[in-house]
């Protein structure tokens, strides 16, 4: 099995979770255009609860088992290898046995007393059955990145994505006669059939590629894990624990909502109508660049850890500050397009431009969301995950409180819970940076990040300037295309010239990357 670089390995994981988000993107899309903001929001509505359940159910061994299985690694003790993966597997099985019958016996009561929307019963009865197909995929990824073999993992996801692509419309226009909650739930069923053809693949690559046989003895590996699972669970505990926090907060984010805005006076069809128009459409929108940051999170946990297991400390602060760094750049794009183009994007992709005040007000400070991936990932493999779970802890209680404070008032209704959502990422991004700051020896680049600023301001003028005097195209898909392709040449060409990315970074980009690379001058 080959072992990827850094940059070689992120590289996979952006183009594959580049066309994995625009994939599900469209997903939502078809969504949106069947079952339009309610039929979202009880999309929406069900979503958290299940993330909630897989986040118990993994337990945080997928960071776990790459951690341990990039040191194992590197000591080429395959004996370990085993014991990782035997432990997880039988840890997982085990849990999500007992979770997915509970999600099925507690759905009636969420969705009736909790979300205060009946309908939402039905999607959550649907996507139960994904419980166990995530909880083994989910080791078996964790073994690949480990690995520091990303391409597995990638191409499941496109796979899953595709899977699940094709058979959305069919099921949402199956069930849409029955009413807009069975549209849902079919919704919902696409997913699970999606990630069964995921998991299928990887079993197939893991046994064509494994160099461990995990059958012979496996009950006999289980017995002899103990220190194994200790390992383990030392590291994916306190991992967990910053995941439950995180989903703990989003499972009683539609609930605050509801309830926050049925204070404010608003009915409940309505308060799930704005929920799915913030949820499913404005957030959907800003989290979709956040596939780079996740790629350089993932590559991230592994590089470290074995940076840190042969002592190159040096080392590990430049794939901090690499990872940042692209972080900063890739997400300065984002939110330049997304502020400036908020209205007419919404427009053109969901036919109304409704959520667009969301995105517009949001988009400056998703920054943050972007740099917290990789803050995140940098915090579980210097062992410093109980330190971001109370991060995360802290983020989520300021969150949850603001919602209901916000959301509460009818002069704010929806528009508190996404103050109260911007307020919450941020504050769990600056003290995950402070914390890091405290452990390892770290420069801050001030002159790097200003040159980052500038570039996203000026990019941002022109393109501003451009959209609103230069219009030629009488389309306004084609229209919206062209000046977003305008925006994002700019915003390139301030990178070359501030030498904001390094010429080795632009040569690794598959196919364009040589090409690329003569345009950034040498460093001197």
């Amino acid at each position: 099995m080959s072992k990827q670089t850094f940059i070689k390995g992120t590289l996979t994981l952006i183009v594959a979770a580049f066309i994995t988000k625009i994939l599900g993107f469209i997903n939502r899309l078809v969504l949106a255009r069947y079952v339009g903001e309610e039929g979202v929001g009880l999309y929406m509505m069900a979503v958290p609860s299940l993330v909630l359940i897989i986040t118990i159910t993994q337990l945080g061994l997928p960071v776990a088992i790459s951690k341990l299985v990039s040191e194992a690694e590197a000591q080429n003790d395959r004996r370990k290898i085993k014991k990782i993966l035997v432990v997880s597997l039988a840890i997982t099985g085990s849990l999500s046995i007992l979770f997915t019958p509970a999600i099925i016996f507690l759905a009636p009561i969420l969705a009736e007393i909790f979300f205060t929307d009946p309908r939402t019963l039905y999607p959550l009865l649907a996507i139960s059955p994904v419980v166990p197909i995530i909880a083994i995929s989910s080791v078996l990824r964790g073994y690949f990145q480990g690995k520091q073999n990303m391409k597995p993992a990638a191409y499941s996801q496109i796979l899953e994505q595709v899977v699940r692509i094709s058979l959305i419309a069919i099921f949402t226009q199956a069930f849409l006669p029955y009413g807009i909650e069975y549209a849902a739930a079919g919704a919902m069923a696409s997913a699970v059939v999606g990630e069964l053809i995921s998991l299928l693949y990887l079993f197939a690559m893991f046994k064509l590629k494994k160099k461990v046989r995990i059958r012979k003895n496996f009950f006999k590996s289980i017995q002899n894990g103990k220190a194994t699972m200790h390992e383990l669970l030392a590291i994916a505990l306190p991992t967990t624990g910053s995941r439950l926090i995180g989903s703990v907060a989003w499972f009683f984010e539609p609930i605050v909502v509801a309830q926050s805005l049925a204070i404010a006076g608003v009915a409940t069809s309505l308060a799930t109508k704005q929920y799915g128009a913030l949820t499913g459409y404005a957030v959907t929108l800003l989290t979709l660049p956040s596939f780079i940051t996740y790629s350089l999170s993932t590559s991230l946990v592994p590089a470290i850890s074995e940076a840190m297991a042969q002592k190159k400390f040096r080392l590990v602060e430049y794939r901090l500050q690499q990872a940042l760094r692209l972080s900063f750049v890739t997400g300065g794009l984002a939110v330049v397009i997304l502020y400036i183009y908020a209205s007419p994007l919404m427009e053109v992709l969901y036919g109304n431009n409704n959520s667009a005040i969301f995105v517009q007000i949001m988009a400056p400070f998703f920054i943050f969301y972007y740099l917290q991936g990789p803050l995140q990932a940098s915090l579980q493999a210097l062992n410093l995950a109980r330190a971001a779970m109370i991060n995360s802890f802290i983020g989520a209680v300021i969150k949850t409180g603001l919602i209901f404070i916000l959301a509460s008032r009818p002069s704010l209704g929806i528009m508190g819970a996404a103050l109260a959502i911007v307020v919450g990422m941020m504050v769990v991004t600056l003290l995950h940076f402070a914390t890091v700051l405290k452990v390892i020896s770290f420069t801050i680049h001030i002159r790097q990040y200003t040159k980052c600023l500038i570039t996203m301001a000026l990019s941002g003028l022109i393109g501003y300037v451009f959209y609103k005097n230069l219009v030629f195209v009488d389309s306004p898909p084609l229209n919206l295309v062209i000046c977003i392709s305008f925006t994002t040449v700019s915003y390139c060409l301030f990178l070359i010239a501030f030498r904001l990315v390094e010429k080795e970074e632009i040569q690794r980009i598959p196919f364009i990357g040589s090409y690329l690379a003569l345009l950034i001058p040498r460093k001197n």
